[in-house]
């Protein structure tokens, strides 16, 4: 994609210079706090519906809870529980058990264990477009300058979503991080997420 290699080299060059992160604005952290909650609601009572029949397909196949619960490291250093459905056999940390379940390989491929995380969105632990939101360990391997990336509240999907965020190294993460405080606007988050379903159904092969 023409999109993505323009920004990597847009990150590459960032990362060689290093980063800074002032944030955003106070009018504009409770402009985008008001999509978030507005967008969060919407979308939860859109696909209430799907997240209800997932619930009982999780329910069906499996023994255990519906969601999955880990701790993601937000805004300010603060933690919080994320939501995601089930997608793994029940006590899988405590059997060491890393299985997949029937339906939560349908889930993953699909990304309709992420839906919970509108719950978290309308709670105010993340946002819908920001930073990625990484486990204790990885966010621990962060230093100095660079844990400036916690200035914002994570998001559900962002710019390292559309890039495969396995694949991106930590130096280019803070940089991504970086370019969207740098040019945030409401128009911004609403292409990133226009983007984020583009790429969903390119890798579904829709």
């Amino acid at each position: 994609m023409v999109g993505a290699s323009v920004e990597r080299d847009q990150i590459e060059g960032l990362s060689m210079l290093g980063v800074r992160r002032s944030g955003l604005t106070r009018s504009s952290y409770r402009l985008k706090r008001l999509f978030d909650l507005a967008g969060a609601t919407v979308m939860l009572v859109a696909v209430a519906p799907i997240m209800a029949a997932v619930a009982l397909a999780v329910r069906l196949d499996t023994r255990g809870p519906l969601l999955f619960r880990q701790t993601r490291v937000g805004r300010d250093g603060e933690r919080f529980e994320i939501f995601k459905f089930r997608t793994v056999v029940s006590d899988a940390r405590e059997l060491a058990d890393p299985r997949i379940t029937r339906v939560g390989r349908f889930l993953r491929r699909t990304a309709l264990d992420e839906l919970p995380q509108l719950i978290n969105v309308w709670r105010g632990e993340m946002s819908l477009v920001g930073p990625r939101p990484l486990v204790v360990d990885d966010d621990a391997g962060i230093e100095r300058l660079d844990r400036g990336r916690l200035r914002l509240t994570p998001g559900m999907t962002g710019h390292w979503q559309i890039l495969g965020a396995a694949r991106i190294p930590t130096h280019e993460m803070v940089a991504i991080d970086y370019l969207y405080v740098a040019n945030w606007s409401l128009w911004t988050d609403l292409k990133i997420l226009l983007r984020t379903v583009s790429y969903m159904l390119a890798r579904r092969g829709v």
